[in-house]
């Protein structure tokens, strides 16, 4: 397979050939924890998977430009960090940046100061310690001011459909029913990360174009970097300080059936660790979810009644257990997804028995379970960025729910979307929390104002803002784009087809697929106030149905 960049070797036969205790490849993982940090070789220069930032004579599109000044209120060369939710300012002085291009990073458009993603300065520890602190018991005492969530605000407009700019749809049709299963940013906001049936985690640069005006032509994406799992990818994740600025913390956390969970390279594609989980019998394990704790020290993996915990400086078999289930009380099943309050030290784990479980950082107690309100299990779920709200959504469930952290229990408005199979369908919000977003197995995608449900706390269904087809088959991923009005989205889900209709034959005939239609593509769409020039002015020529 041809790779414009470097690409990951051995896939999860790598993984097993570090079973051994022996150092994992490339020494241990070197986290943005300072404190934990193993020192490393000096690394080659990387590969031309990652782009250098402007130069002195290139432009900003006009769009972005207005999306700046006046939306969000930035001035110009800043934006709004997703990990520290501070507005942080890149590096102005030309030769500067020409040493941080040199040494292989990639100094986005308003992109993190470098120093900013080590968490052992900034206070970025000191933070985490004063979260865990505050109201241990309470799992919501009171959400950030809302300047914070003003000041986040992407300048999207959802008033008109958004605007299709360019996608990744031939690298999929190597292989017989290849379908996306989901996409995600990167938290610096400089490539997309997506995940197909083929168990291959393709990494997306940003387009250049978008930080220059040439947005008349914008070139079908290829992927930068190729890493193969061994098997079916259960879950992926980035690391929540990654910023391209630093390599050290350039890195995705994958598990895949039975195969450990694996730390790639986003930089160069290799296999940099590996986390062997055991069962009771002493056989290796898969994690069926995996996420990282907010500011990166620790991987959460979630197991059979039971969350195993990492530190992310020691690859290998050591862990923390936290069983979901004590003395035949608790959340039972396969936790299959897990995500962290961006406000309190609180976790939330769904399963795969409908449950939706809120747990303590600090030692993995049970606070609340929340009543089993989905038909299915739990795929997906998603705190709001004040922390009083959490989002969760189930296979074959008709509605996300909206849950009140300041009545735990609580389901505040519920938002009806189309799911049919057991696929996991990812949905996002925007940093503001206003918009959540999400796709259906129709292939449609619909935009939710969270704004504007009733205050009064009555159950209602909160009804689409905005909804058009996105793809002509499921759009199963959603993410929002950290810091510009960009939305990715992903389509695919497996066909079975049926037997042909043929009343003269008493016999079965045979299996026919002429009216199924597939659509494994991943897309960029345009949500700003301000759309670049349409399709039909560049005359089609980047739409997956006219290759």
């Amino acid at each position: 397979m041809s790779d414009p960049g470097s690409s990951g070797e051995g896939g999860a036969m790598a993984g097993q050939e570090t079973e051994a205790d022996a150092e994992p490849p490339r020494g241990e993982l070197p986290p943005s924890c300072r404190e934990h940090l193993v020192e490393q070789e000096v690394m080659e220069p990387p590969p031309d998977a990652k782009q250098p930032c402007l130069g002195e004579g290139e432009q900003v599109h006009p769009a972005l430009s207005d999306m700046c000044t006046e939306t969000t209120g930035l001035c110009e060369g800043q934006v709004v960090s997703a990990v520290s939710d501070q507005v942080l300012s890149c590096p102005e002085d030309g030769g500067q940046r020409a040493a941080e291009t040199e040494k292989g990073g990639w100094c986005q458009n308003g992109g993190e100061d470098e120093d900013m993603t080590r968490e052992g300065e900034g206070g970025g520890e000191d933070e985490d310690m004063t979260r865990e602190g505050e109201g241990r018991g309470d799992l919501v005492d009171s959400g950030p001011d809302d300047s914070v969530c003003q000041s986040q605000s992407l300048g999207l407009d959802f008033g008109l459909k958004p605007q299709l700019l360019t996608g990744s749809w031939a690298e999929y049709t190597h292989s017989p029913e290849n379908y996306l299963k989901g996409c995600k940013w990167a938290p610096d906001g400089t490539c997309i990360l997506s995940n197909s049936a083929d168990n291959v985690l393709r990494v997306y640069n940003l387009p250049p174009e978008l930080y220059s005006s040439s947005w008349d032509v914008l070139p079908e994406m290829s992927p930068v970097l190729r890493m193969t799992e061994g098997d079916t990818i259960y879950d992926y994740c980035w690391f929540p300080q990654m910023s391209s600025l630093d390599p050290d913390t350039c890195f995705i956390a994958s598990s895949s059936r039975d195969n450990p969970v694996h730390i790639w390279d986003a930089f160069y594609g290799d296999l940099r660790a590996t986390f062997r989980p055991y069962n009771h019998l002493d056989e290796l394990t898969a994690a069926h979810s995996v996420c990282f704790s907010p500011d990166g020290s620790r991987l959460y993996c979630g197991f059979d009644k039971a969350v195993r915990v990492f530190h992310t400086a020691r690859p290998g078999r050591d862990c923390e257990e936290r069983p979901t289930v004590v003395k035949k009380q608790g959340q039972s099943g396969i936790i299959s997804c897990m995500a962290f309050s961006p406000s309190q030290a609180v976790y939330a784990c769904g399963s795969y028995s409908r449950s939706v479980g809120l747990y303590s950082c600090d030692d993995g107690s049970l606070l609340a379970l929340m009543p089993q309100r989905h038909h299915g299990g739990v795929t997906h779920l998603l705190f709001s960025p004040d922390g009083l709200r959490l989002y969760t959504g189930s296979r074959k469930d008709p509605e996300i729910l909206c849950w009140d952290l300041r009545d735990p229990g609580q389901v505040l408005f519920s938002l009806p979307r189309t799911v049919r199979t057991n696929q996991r369908i990812y949905f996002d919000l925007d940093p503001s929390g206003r918009y959540l977003i999400s796709g259906d197995t129709d292939g449609v995608m619909s935009v939710w104002d969270t704004l504007t449900a009733p205050p009064d706390g009555n159950e209602v269904v909160l009804q689409p803002l905005l909804q058009f087809q996105a793809h002509r088959d499921c759009t199963n991923g959603i993410s929002v784009h950290p810091y510009m009005p960009l939305v990715a989205s992903c389509s695919g889900q497996r066909h079975f087809p049926s037997p042909a209709d043929d009343s003269s034959s008493d016999e079965e005939g045979p299996m026919s697929s002429d009216d199924i239609i597939e659509d494994n593509a991943v897309m960029l769409w345009w949500a700003g106030p301000q759309a670049p020039p349409s399709k039909e002015a560049q005359g089609g020529q980047n739409q997956p149905g006219n290759t």
